[in-house]
């Protein structure tokens, strides 16, 4: 089995990790440190806390058709995300944004300088967005390919194997920095 065989044998897993990473991301941002988040915020979570719970199904059942679901969230989550970094990097005007915080603040800008400034939220999040939507388009265009029976039981012990650690290790982090 080549490289891209692996790949794509691997890609929901891989979109299931980013999924995790953040979602678990974006709770840790508004639970733990405070954040709270604007209106585009919510609306890219929207769409990413189902992407996770999708994809986290989908291979526990072996879904085939997982991408059908999970790539029409990623794509949107796309848009939205890059509305959103374009608002907050000042070349889209601000949108009416209707909660408490506006949607073109920017948490990151005084922990990210330098030659890392362009980070920023939605930046984040248009990366896992795009990530998930790499992801499930290679194994449509793959074909969906089906596993050996031995390889599902790894599958599955993998895909619950990267959501405990993610949520593991986002309550540890959680846990140091309260202290």
């Amino acid at each position: 089995m080549n490289l891209l065989d692996r790949l794509t044998a691997s890609t929901r897993h891989i979109a299931l990790f980013t999924a995790m990473l953040a979602t678990c991301g974006s709770l840790f941002f508004s639970e733990v440190l405070r954040w709270i988040p604007c209106e585009l915020c919510w609306h890219q979570r929207i769409l990413m806390y189902p992407l996770a719970l999708i994809l986290f199904v989908g291979i526990i059942i072996d879904d085939r058709r997982v991408h059908l679901y999970g790539l029409p969230l990623a794509l949107a989550g796309i848009a939205v995300s890059l509305y959103h970094y374009l608002e907050v990097l000042k070349v889209l005007p601000p949108s009416p944004c209707l909660g408490s915080v506006p949607c073109s603040f920017d948490y990151l800008t005084p922990i990210l300088t330098g030659p890392w400034s362009f980070i920023k939220i939605p930046f984040l999040a248009l990366v896992a967005f795009s990530i998930i939507a790499i992801m499930l388009g290679n194994y449509a265009l793959a074909g969906a390919p089906a596993i050996a029976a031995h390889a599902r039981r790894l599958a599955t012990i993998s895909a619950v194997v990267i959501v405990l650690v993610n949520i593991a290790g986002f309550y540890l982090l959680g846990v140091f920095i309260r202290l």
